[in-house]
């Protein structure tokens, strides 16, 4: 580094310096800030929407008793905040509730939608759900094809169980055995896999 012998020196060094740089360091420094200002304001929003989908969703639930209400307030959930997760725990807490008071053409038509939007971590819940659904509207096929989009391996025993089931109803009982096997050769040692198994053995 070049050595100032003399205070002047040094001032004409960094009025130099200055000349050369300044706007650079200046245009910089206010990209930078503004940059920060983006972000900050991002952050800001993102976190106000977070906070108002779960008071959405925290109102959605207070619906939970009466369907009607609670579909009004799902669809709402869901127009204002399709991106969040709180949409789709939404959409499955009202199929649940369609497919228990026998609503079943809703509560697949919400899985469905579930299932193009949820993380692929919970996708194989979906897909489990669906699929049961499917086999109680007696569209055993589409449960089946469901059931073969499962490739988590954490979900395999229920998916080969759940197989088993729907192809007992259509009537393949070889297929329906080596589905219970499989079920149970990927971990699943339940009494009722077994009681399956057994009633196919008789």
């Amino acid at each position: 580094m070049e050595i100032y012998s003399t205070e002047e020196q040094q001032v004409e060094a960094i009025k130099s310096f200055w000349k050369e740089y300044g706007n650079s360091i200046i245009g910089g420094a206010v990209i930078g800030l503004a940059g920060l200002f983006g972000w900050n304001t991002y952050q800001d929003y993102q976190r106000e929407q977070a906070e108002a989908a779960s008071v959405a969703f925290e109102a959605t639930i207070a619906q939970a008793g009466a369907t009607e209400a609670l579909t009004a307030a799902v669809d709402e959930l869901t127009l204002s905040h399709s991106d969040s997760a709180y949409a789709d725990l939404a959409n499955l807490m009202l199929a649940k509730a369609a497919a228990d008071s026998g609503d079943l053409t809703q509560a697949n038509q919400r899985l469905t939608e579930v299932l193009g939007s949820i993380d692929a971590d919970f996708k194989p819940l979906v897909q489990l759900r669906l699929a049961r659904v499917q086999m109680a509207q007696s569209d055993l096929d589409g449960a089946l094809a469901t059931l073969a989009g499962i490739s988590n391996e954490a979900f395999v025993a229920q998916r080969d169980e759940l197989k088993g089931d729907a192809l007992k109803q259509q009537g393949d009982l070889q297929g329906a055995r080596e589905a219970y096997l499989a079920a149970q050769t990927a971990g699943s040692s339940s009494q009722e896999l077994q009681m399956k198994l057994d009633d196919l053995a008789i």
